[in-house]
């Protein structure tokens, strides 16, 4: 009689621990990680190490659930290839800087501050190859614009 009750109070607790870990902020996947260079058009040059969402999972998840991001970090959405792009705040906790970035490391627009929890889309100014997402802030505070360049490998541009 025991070992009937036994299974499914483990089954429980492990549903329960995995809905806490969602919770927390805790990573069902694990990101590559990389390093990228900003290069403003004031000729200096800004040093970010972060995270690739390189699959379809890790684009989904992206920064979600996450309390917090230390200031020199961000995450890089690879979307293989040249497409308009639309992001979103769903379940995402603090603010954001997204930088829209075209196959050569253009930055196409920047939304900054994206707002916490907000569900419209957030749409590229054309064809991009990826997004690089900061916390709300680095945008103005270091006076990026659309033109500056991010070197990445995921770039046609020479990787930092």
């Amino acid at each position: 009689m025991r070992r009937r009750l036994v299974l499914p109070l483990i089954a429980a607790a492990a549903l329960s621990a995995r809905h806490a870990g969602a919770q927390t902020g805790q990573r069902a996947t694990d990101f590559p990680r990389s390093s990228l260079v900003i290069e403003s058009a004031s000729g200096r040059s800004h040093r970010f190490s972060g995270e690739v969402a390189d699959t379809d999972q890790r684009r989904a998840l992206g920064l979600m659930h996450r309390e917090s991001m230390p200031a020199d970090h961000g995450m890089v959405f690879d979307f293989k290839q040249d497409q308009p792009v639309a992001m979103w705040m769903r379940n995402t906790r603090i603010p954001r800087d997204m930088l829209f970035i075209d196959r050569d490391g253009r930055v196409v627009n920047i939304h900054a501050r994206a707002v916490p929890f907000d569900e419209p889309s957030i749409h590229s100014d054309g064809p991009v190859r990826g997004v690089l997402e900061l916390n709300g802030g680095p945008a103005a505070r270091l006076g990026l614009k659309a033109g500056d360049v991010v070197r990445h490998a995921i770039f046609r541009n020479a990787a930092p």
